[in-house]
């Protein structure tokens, strides 16, 4: 059996599992009859070893620390890459659950006045989320409750999905894996069907500094609704003291309520005009202030007191009718002008937390945390949940630079680069739980140009990529951390899709770590590459420099070049170049070429390849002159795996080694590149 089949079979099984789903056991290894033995205070960055992923991804100064490394008295879950599973969403792929009167605990590795918990509670049986409570103890001081819920989490079924796990299928004429047929109406699916999105973050002001060594005890309490608690990790952190801005249009002199119980958007706005007219930033101390709409921003500076300080925080408001932008509901969020209107400028949001109530994904709502256009503009160290996407901006616009930047649990992407954007960055930044791809450039009818994403680490997001482009003009991906993507995506993808323009210029994808990617894709029954292409709308032909990533432990492929089935005689994808790469354990092959073109090679060292290095298909056509891609070998390109030379002179320039459906043999865990 393939490994694409037995993941098939296990999201069968996983769909049948109502009970782990709504309230029962969640699947798991064995329980230990003890507590779990305790461990230093080891430090993980995207559940690895941080020597093996030194100058990649974001430096936020906070410690993650994963729960099934410490002492604990629950059951660990996973490792497993299935989707619709807990443990495929969970960092590294495992986590550990509690019943009641279960713990885990951690040691703080450094001082810390603060926590972050990653965690996962049951859906309520009908949908719509429950709290629980858990209990956080620190050292010596008192218990403390965090209040945890699920309603945020838990989407189920198609596409645009749904909070109702007994729904029926939404899209009855879509070809689904799971019977490998188009059921139409009144084909009747288990339910809940699909689960996916369960995990969720609390974080917490310890309100004193504790030394490194401190345990930090997490306990589920006997008096929880809950069934169970999952716990995926716990990042410590050592928060600054809160900003002050004196001389500001400080929001409490015109009305503004920090103690969120009376809305405060009109105080805010009343601050901002002041503002502008003395030339002045607006200044938010700390406290939560309700804002249930959008505030309209231009020629504005706004500072909060920090991200763990200020809080701006909003319900979902359902419109009386249709607005002309498409939205049905309103809610907390920062909008620059629409670009139509000559967009926003000179825009700075800094020190604040945007904390939305957004529980569904309708595509058309304007929803996010920020949005609409905002040229010779900056976005530094918000913390921004629970809102539709994180940062969406629709150009044309340019120069906006977004830094030191949190985004987690979003119901869809984390920040999107959405038509005719250019000269911008996200740099330096976080982002977790997303719903769709973590950080994407969409260059939708426009195409965007001269953009960066750097130094930004990329976890657990849920469907989709972790880094997507979609056309573009002189792209930059560079020095990213990107970690376990679940399904329908990969690590780092560029795609000729959803009506994107071509890629031009040069497209730079350097220096980056991808791990534990190269998903399943179950729309074509496939395993994807950690890093893949694809050709759906037109041929991809621009200078594409892949170099200097290292890709590891890869549940299928490391590289993907793919066009989709119907169009597989119409595009193509070229000259792409692959240097200086390192592959450290695939589950199936180094390069899955499934469309014509053409790729090089030079210095790309890989071990642990779980087959034949290259599988290369092209477009199925099988001529007898050779696939319709080739490669070309100029050196340097060393290691291999089961099947021997990972490139090998047989392979070259353009022999088929088609195999649609490798079996799996997956590697061991990444370890320390020792060069002989």
């Amino acid at each position: 059996m393939t490994r694409a089949r037995s993941l098939l079979a296990a999201t069968l099984a996983g769909a049948l599992a109502t009970s782990v789903l709504l309230g029962g056991a969640a699947t798991a290894s064995a329980a230990p009859a003890a507590p779990a033995a305790p461990s230093a205070a080891k430090v993980t960055r995207a559940a690895l070893d941080p020597a093996l992923v030194a100058g990649r991804g974001a430096e936020l100064g906070f410690h993650e620390q994963e729960a099934e490394n410490v002492r604990h008295t629950g059951t660990v879950i996973g490792p497993d890459r299935t989707a619709y599973t807990l443990a495929a969403e969970a960092s590294g792929r495992s986590a550990v659950q509690l019943a009641r009167g279960q713990f885990v605990e951690f040691t703080l590795p450094a001082a810390a006045n603060a926590i972050t918990v990653r965690y996962s509670i049951p859906d309520a049986p009908g949908g719509g989320g429950i709290t629980a409570p858990l209990s956080v103890k620190v050292g010596g001081g008192p218990t403390r409750t965090m209040t945890l819920t699920s309603q945020y989490s838990w989407l189920y079924n198609q596409y645009p999905f749904t909070n109702d796990p007994s729904a029926g299928l939404l899209h009855p004429d879509w070809w689904i894996t799971e019977c490998g047929c188009v059921p139409g109406e009144g084909y009747a699916v288990q339910t809940p069907f699909r689960p996916m999105h369960f995990y969720d973050e609390q974080r917490m002001l310890l309100g004193l500094t504790y030394p490194a060594g401190t345990r930090v005890r997490l306990t589920m309490p006997g008096n929880s609704e809950a069934a169970w608690t999952v716990i995926d990790l716990l990042d410590s952190h050592k928060v600054a003291a809160p900003h002050v801005r004196l001389k500001a249009a400080n929001v409490l002199l015109f009305g503004a309520d920090p103690t969120g119980r009376r809305d405060s958007a009109a105080a805010i706005e009343n601050a901002i005009a002041s503002a502008k007219k003395l030339k002045l930033p607006v200044y938010i101390p700390p406290g939560v202030y309700q804002v249930n709409r959008h505030i309209v921003v231009d020629g504005v500076t706004i500072e909060g007191a920090g991200s763990w300080y200020t809080t701006i925080r909003g319900k979902e408001v359902a419109l009386a009718e249709q607005a002309p932008d498409g939205s049905w509901h309103t809610g907390v969020g920062f909008y620059g002008k629409d670009a139509a209107a000559g967009g926003s400028r000179n825009v700075h949001l800094s020190g604040f937390a945007i904390q939305g109530d957004v529980r569904e994904r309708i595509d058309t709502d304007q929803v996010n945390g920020i949005g609409g256009a905002l040229s010779d503009s900056t976005i530094d160290d918000l913390y921004i949940q629970h809102t539709k996407v994180g940062i969406w901006l629709d150009g044309p616009m340019s120069n906006v630079k977004i830094t030191d930047t949190v985004i987690v649990d979003q119901i869809a992407d984390g920040v999107n680069f959405h038509r005719g954007v250019t000269d911008s960055s996200v740099t330096n930044s976080f982002i977790r739980n997303t719903g769709d791809d973590a950080l994407a450039m969409w260059s939708e009818s426009t195409s965007n140009a001269r953009n960066t994403f750097a130094r930004n680490t990329v976890q657990t997001p849920s469907l989709a990529n972790g880094i997507a482009v979609y056309g573009g003009t002189d792209i930059t991906i560079v020095g990213n951390l990107v970690a376990d993507p679940v399904r329908e995506g990969s690590g780092i993808h560029l795609g000729a899709r959803f009506g994107a323009e071509a890629f031009a210029g040069v497209i730079d994808i350097a220096d980056n770590t991808v791990v534990r990617a190269g998903t399943y894709e179950l729309n074509w029954n496939i395993g994807l590459g950690a890093i893949w292409m694809m050709a759906l709308d037109r041929s991809i032909a621009a200078d594409i420099r892949v170099r200097g990533d290292h890709i590891l432990d890869s549940t299928y492929n490391a590289l993907m070049l793919v066009s989709d089935w119907p169009v597989k005689d119409l595009y193509s994808i070229s000259g792409v170049a692959f240097s200086d790469l390192r592959i450290d354990g695939t589950g199936t092959s180094v390069l899955s070429a499934r469309a014509a073109g053409s790729a090089s090679f030079q210095n790309v060292d890989a071990r642990n390849v779980g087959a034949v290095g290259v599988n290369n298909c092209g477009s199925f056509n099988f001529p007898p002159t050779g696939s319709e891609f080739s490669i070309a070998d100029l050196g340097g390109n060393d290691g291999g795996g089961t099947t021997g030379p990972w490139l090998a002179a047989w392979e070259l320039p353009n022999t088929i080694t088609c195999d649609d459906r490798p079996p799996v043999v997956a590697p061991p865990a990444p370890s320390p590149w020792v060069q002989p």
